[in-house]
């Protein structure tokens, strides 16, 4: 079932107090399991009225939040067709909705979840349009609220962490739900975000890009972007780059002014010798034998 989850399986249930209702959000519940192959679901060990089998289905009176990092399963509401859960997926449990799901017997599963109690997430569910509006969310939509859901594990570890602490994660995992929610029918074409990528590529070629951020700043995950960009161009987003500085270089090698540290250093390669090796790549010479070949040929 790959690589073991260095967050340990543990399950936490938190009171109400009067020291996080003032903030409006708060964490009722948290915790990781790992269901092997073949092995009884759920597991004992939760209060009765979060406890479920599968004949019965469940009611809940909070929002739960639940990451499946490993293996998969199905997911069904009342009256709808089973949701297939693949590794990677999150998906929301809202109050009062009756549910049910497991793990398939052949591959088990590793969850990681969260319940969010308050007035914020009870609001925000009667908003327009809702943050929860998207049930299942794929591996590419959730890589950024399972970092959030993690550190929450974490801090339901330290004793020194505070019941406030767990609401300000708590709040920003209401963020990135609404967030994903929004992106995803705000989304461009592929062909429109490629144009605004390479754009922007070509502006900043010479500096250190962050990738992930230019995702974020379209609204999608590095994966997808790659995955978009390298569908429209025949180019991943580096290789994109590279070729940028590599045809510029060319034409500074060609004028012959500037030596090839300096051209490394103007364009963004890290070295001559790392801006040579993508040359050669390239041009099938290193820039010293294409300039005099170059030469050669011009007279």
């Amino acid at each position: 079932m790959g690589t073991p989850n260095p967050i340990q399986n543990y399950a936490r249930y938190y009171p109400g107090s009067p020291t996080v209702e003032p903030w409006g959000v708060w964490i009722s519940g948290s915790g990781v399991g790992t269901i092997l192959p073949g092995q009884s679901y759920p597991a004992p060990g939760h209060p009765s009225d979060h406890h479920f089998d599968w004949s019965k289905g469940r009611i809940l009176h909070a929002l739960q939040i639940v990451l499946i990092p490993e293996g998969s399963g199905v997911l069904e509401f009342r009256n709808q067709r089973k949701l297939k859960i693949h590794a990677g997926m999150i998906f929301l449990l809202l109050p009062e909705v009756w549910h049910r799901y497991r793990p398939d017997r052949s591959t088990g599963w590793r969850e990681s979840w969260i319940e969010i109690c308050g007035s914020v997430p009870a609001r925000l569910r009667e908003s327009t349009p809702s943050p929860f509006r998207k049930i299942v969310r794929s591996r590419d939509e959730s890589s950024e609220l399972a970092e959030a859901i993690d550190k929450i594990h974490i801090l339901a570890a330290d004793p020194q962490a505070t019941r406030p602490e767990l609401s300000a994660e708590a709040l920003r995992c209401l963020a990135l739900l609404d967030r994903e929610s929004n992106a995803s029918t705000r989304r461009e074409s592929p062909q429109r975000m490629t144009l605004r990528a390479e754009r922007y590529l070509e502006i900043h070629h010479t500096e250190p890009i962050d990738m992930p951020e230019v995702a974020r700043q379209l609204g999608v995950s590095y994966s997808s972007f790659r995955k978009i960009f390298l569908n429209q161009t025949g180019l991943t987003p580096w290789q994109y780059v590279v070729q940028i500085r590599i045809e510029r270089a060319r034409r500074m090698v060609a004028s012959g002014d500037l030596k090839l540290d300096e051209i490394a250093d103007k364009l963004g390669f890290s070295s001559a010798f790392h801006l040579s090796t993508a040359f050669k790549k390239a041009f099938g010479l290193s820039p010293e034998s294409w300039r005099k070949q170059r030469a050669r040929s011009e007279h």
